[in-house]
Parts: structure tokens; C-alpha cells; sequence
């Protein structure tokens, strides 16, 4: 089978291409630069685009970007279609017709473009990673403190969980939109941040902010999460730990 993956020297696509090397498999690589395994093509203007997904059986794309996502994907979708009838696997996020966030919106309009395209699809999205919110307590206990959105829940997940699930997707007939994907354990941001500050050694009080607005009021009300799926295995304590 050929693979190809977009943004395979990102988060999601590193863990993926070892995960599917481990599985027997061989992906090549779409990136901007020359490396081994790569295949050199510019989503953002299409060159080499058309050369890339030529002969390709399953084109992930975990690329993405805070503005463009919808332009780059027709990009990649239009050249997909050109080449043939490929399986189109996109990896999005829980929550992102829910919480009006500019980069959910971004991700969204891609959605539309892989859903409108004429090609065999699967969509799956997944909660934030553990990653996201231990970069976010990093930067906020810079201030003094430890701020943390107000009643609000997070179900963090491994990027390592993720990326298993989407190499059994890859290799499975298209199946549209997949069941969402998240982490163990559906948390309040104040009781995860408080693991971090144990983690990491840091004392910092923890301040919860009730900000105004549409993004924070879907953010409490647990859009982004998907407590019917605690699929990942790993812990924010046990991530905190290996890292």
C-alpha cells in the first residue's frame, strides 16, 4: 500500500510515520524540504503537488497551518483527483463547529473541502494534545502564577495514541466521518494545571479566569471534548512523567 502524509515533520505526522515503519509499512513524506523519505511539494502553491500523490493508495494529511487550511487542502484534494481515486484520511479536532476559535475555523472550512470532494474520506477528530496544554501552563506560569480558564474541562490525549489510531484508519477503507478520538480522562483545567506544577517542581498559585465571549463560553461548556470516547491510553500524569 502507498502511503503518502502531509506534515510528517509535525507532531501528529512524526509519530504516525514511525508508527506505520513499525507496522511493515513505508510512507513517503510531503514536506517543502529535501530529507530522506521525502517528497518535495509546496501545498501553499502546489508545486510538486501532482508528482506527489501520483500512485498514492492513501493520502493523510495532517498538514496544517493557522490560515489556509481550506486552500491548501483543495489543493491536495484536487491533485489527489487528478491522480486517480485515492483514500483521503484528514485529521481535525473535537469541538471545532462548536468553539469559534480562528484556527477551529480554519479547520473547519477544510473539513468542507474534504466532505465536498469526490474522493473516498475519512475525517477524524481528535481532543487537544497533552503537549498543547503543558506548553500553555508553561508559558502562563511566566506571569507569577498559574492561570487557567474557570470551570472549564480539557481531555487531553497522547499524540502516540492518536497516531496509532490514524495508521488503523490509513489502512481501512474510507469510513466518512470516524468516532471521535480522546483522552483518558475528561479533567478541569485548574486539576490539570496543578499536576503540571507537581510534575515540574514549579510553585505557582492557580488563578481561574472566567473570560468573556463565545470561544471561552464554548470552551466551558465542553465542546472540545468527547467524554463517550476515552480511547488514548496515556495520562497528562504518566505524559508529564516521560517527558
Amino acid at each position: 500500500m502507498d502511503i503518502l502524509g502531509t506534515g510528517g515533520t509535525g507532531t501528529v505526522g512524526r509519530a504516525l510515520v514511525e508508527h506505520l515503519r513499525h507496522d511493515g509499512h513505508a510512507p513517503r513524506v510531503l514536506s517543502r524540504t529535501a530529507g530522506e523519505g521525502r517528497i518535495v511539494g509546496d501545498l501553499r502553491t502546489g508545486a510538486g503537488i501532482d508528482d506527489a500523490v501520483r500512485g498514492a493508495d492513501v493520502v493523510v494529511h495532517c498538514a496544517t497551518a493557522p490560515r489556509g487550511d481550506a486552500d491548501t487542502t483543495r489543493t491536495l484534494v484536487d491533485a489527489a483527483a487528478r491522480a486517480g481515486n485515492p483514500h483521503l484520511l484528514y485529521v481535525s479536532i473535537v469541538g471545532i463547529d462548536a468553539v469559534p476559535l480562528g484556527y477551529y475555523r480554519a479547520k473547519l472550512a477544510a473539513e468542507r473541502v474534504v466532505t465536498g470532494s469526490a474522493l473516498p474520506w475519512t475525517i477524524l477528530r481528535a481532543t487537544q494534545f497533552h503537549d498543547l496544554l503543558a506548553t500553555m501552563f508553561a508559558a502562563g506560569s511566566r506571569t507569577g502564577v498559574l492561570p487557567v480558564l474557570k470551570a472549564t474541562p480539557f481531555q487531553p490525549v497522547d499524540v502516540t495514541d492518536v497516531a496509532a489510531h490514524v495508521a488503523a484508519l490509513a489502512v481501512a477503507p474510507a469510513v466518512g466521518r470516524a468516532d471521535d478520538f480522546g483522552g483518558p480522562q475528561v479533567r478541569d483545567m485548574a486539576d490539570l494545571g496543578r499536576a503540571w506544577l507537581a510534575a515540574t517542581g514549579t510553585r505557582r498559585r492557580v488563578v481561574g479566569l472566567r473570560l468573556p465571549g463565545a470561544i471561552a463560553r464554548g470552551f466551558r461548556s465542553g465542546a472540545h471534548t468527547t467524554p463517550s470516547h476515552t480511547d488514548g491510553t496515556v495520562t497528562f500524569e504518566q505524559f508529564l512523567a516521560a517527558s
